[in-house]
């Protein structure tokens, strides 16, 4: 592993950890950060021994949003160059993250700015540093968020909050963060990744079918009307139907024993 890719990959015990390893740049999400990434995500969806992604900055940021610096260029070279580079690229980016069928924990060490904190809100869950701040600094460059983040934020914080974290380019710390439902909870620093790997554990310790299905469920159903969401609910629980862990699950529920799945 070349400590000088922009973001590195490590496993150990079904875990895949996602570094982005711009430290000099605050970990800026320029093209190549973002290329690398998504080959990783390739790597680990194809891998079924891999169960769950942590993904965390080095140095003392998560992310301090887009290189400016970088795409600025493709934002000079007119709208359609900007649109498929710039914005294409990152709710790309974003929407992959948001989708991927393995759980993806955010563990949020450090700022979580612009672009980095649109990433944030499309990992499903997400742990954060007590150092980490959140902000929408965009409105500063005038532009809104670009990355899926006027999009992703009031859904997860309701409408007002988010408008004015966006109309403001305020941060906020992790611990309001928290309080609005941006992040599930707050650690000490130093217990950041050792929280980060105890729930992905205690997740991994669920069939690995129906940890997907959930996923696809909330992420697919959430945007959708109550019915629409109800019918993507029972296609996933129809695909459980036939397999071996989810009898493994009742039965073992029935005979009052712990249950051991499989992935079948």
């Amino acid at each position: 592993m070349a400590i000088d890719q922009p973001v590195l990959m490590s496993v150990q015990d079904n875990i895949a950890t996602l570094t982005l390893n711009r430290p000099a740049k605050l970990n800026a999400l320029n093209y190549d950060l973002i290329d690398t990434f998504q080959h990783h995500l390739d790597v680990i969806e194809r891998d079924d021994s891999i169960r769950i992604v942590i993904l965390t900055g080095s140095g003392k940021a998560f992310s301090a949003g887009a290189d400016i610096a970088g795409f600025s260029s493709s934002v000079a070279a007119g709208v359609n160059i900007a649109m498929r580079e710039f914005v294409g690229r990152g709710q790309a980016f974003t929407k992959r993250v948001e989708n991927f069928p393995k759980p993806i924990i955010a563990a949020v060490n450090g700022l979580a700015f612009g672009g980095g904190c649109e990433v944030v809100e499309a990992c499903p869950l997400a742990i954060s540093s007590d150092e980490a701040r959140f902000a929408k600094p965009e409105i500063n460059l005038g532009f809104p968020p670009p990355f899926g983040g006027t999009q992703r934020l009031p859904r997860h914080i309701g409408r007002k909050r988010a408008l004015q974290l966006i109309l403001t380019g305020d941060s906020i710390s992790a611990e309001e963060a928290a309080r609005i439902g941006l992040v599930n909870e707050v650690v000490p620093a130093s217990q950041l990744m050792t929280r980060a790997r105890e729930l992905a554990a205690r997740i991994m310790e669920k069939p690995p079918a129906a940890v997907r299905a959930s996923l696809a469920s909330v992420t697919r159903g959430i945007n959708l009307s109550i019915d629409e969401g109800l019918a993507v609910e029972a296609n996933q629980f129809a695909q459980m139907v036939p397999t071996r862990d989810i009898r493994e699950g009742i039965d073992a529920f029935l005979e009052r024993r712990p249950a051991h799945f499989n992935g079948q």
